[in-house]
């Protein structure tokens, strides 16, 4: 029977990488209908189906799992030979990639705070929101976003913040304060790649949705901020991304809560385990990381 294409092999391993078509396709650099071409060829070709679409991404079956092991690991066998034969980066420098939001309302503001801290290492900062090929030398370190019982292996907890709904003021002023949950509910929200966050809000809230939440979809949490910003709806952010313009004014927090969905974590290179670069980086993080 011979092996399947490498073609297909890629994009199965990138969509079961990153658990979604979206996500697999600009990981790889094509559309995310010639990923899912690719995978239905795969199946095909196997006579196995190997994955499954929810509400929340794809998922893999059994035989998908299965097969996953194998092609990541012999992905991973190929990337760390590759790295072997051509020049590392120097141990004086530390790429960071971090979930967008962070990076640009957070992390890009205090950039030489960090350069002070870190003394004599060359700082590359990348707002993403997937994880890195570690293997391939991507990066060297990644600030993700998710929930604490399902965080990638090695990966170490760093802070779940209080995620709560703002408005600027001027939307304040046409649309008046949603006095309750279920009131917001009816307003136009801002929504990220789906309306999973502020659904999963309002449960936490105990409001029992009966019809779909309505507001557009940006796809990104910095469009959402923007968005905000600029009186298009009501968003949900956390002090982290939001601290600084609610503090001038320029936005107001709705409905004080006290819900946390989920956490920013650190994951770590297995290759720069132990590293003094990468410790203290963490140890500055812990040190200016707000509470909330």
């Amino acid at each position: 029977m011979g092996m399947p294409p490498l073609i297909m092999l890629r994009a199965f391993e990138a969509v079961a990488r990153m658990g979604s078509m979206r996500k697999a396709a600009e990981d790889i650099g094509v559309s995310h209908t010639v990923v899912s071409r690719h995978v239905r060829n795969l199946e095909h070709w196997l006579g196995q189906k190997l994955v499954t679409t929810t509400p929340r991404g794809v998922v893999l079956t059994p035989q998908g799992e299965t097969l996953f092991a194998a092609v990541s690991r012999a992905f991973r066998i190929i990337a760390n030979t590759t790295a072997e034969l051509r020049p590392g980066p120097t141990r004086s420098s530390l790429r960071i990639w971090c979930m967008p939001g962070l990076a640009t309302r957070w992390m890009t503001p205090r950039l030489s705070e960090i350069e002070a801290a870190m003394g004599a290492v060359d700082i590359s900062l990348r707002a993403i929101d997937r994880l890195p090929d570690f293997a391939a030398r991507e990066a060297d370190l990644m600030i993700g976003f998710g929930s604490f019982d399902q965080l990638p292996p090695g990966a170490e907890r760093l802070i779940m913040p209080r995620m709560f709904p703002v408005a600027s003021p001027a939307w304040i002023e046409r649309h008046g304060v949603p006095e309750t949950p279920a009131a917001l509910a009816e307003a136009p929200l801002i929504h990220e790649e789906s309306r999973q966050q502020w659904t999963d809000w309002f449960e936490a809230m105990g409001v029992k949705l009966t019809t779909e939440l309505r507001g557009p979809r940006l796809w990104d949490a910095n469009l959402g901020f923007d968005a905000a910003l600029a009186g298009q709806g009501v968003a949900l952010v956390t002090r982290l991304t939001a601290g600084a313009e609610i503090d001038n004014g320029r936005l107001v927090e709705i409905l004080t809560s006290t819900v946390r969905l989920g956490g920013y974590y650190l994951l770590a290179a297995p290759q720069r385990e132990g590293d003094p670069v990468l410790a203290r980086f963490e140890r500055w993080l812990e040190d200016n990381l707000p509470l909330d």
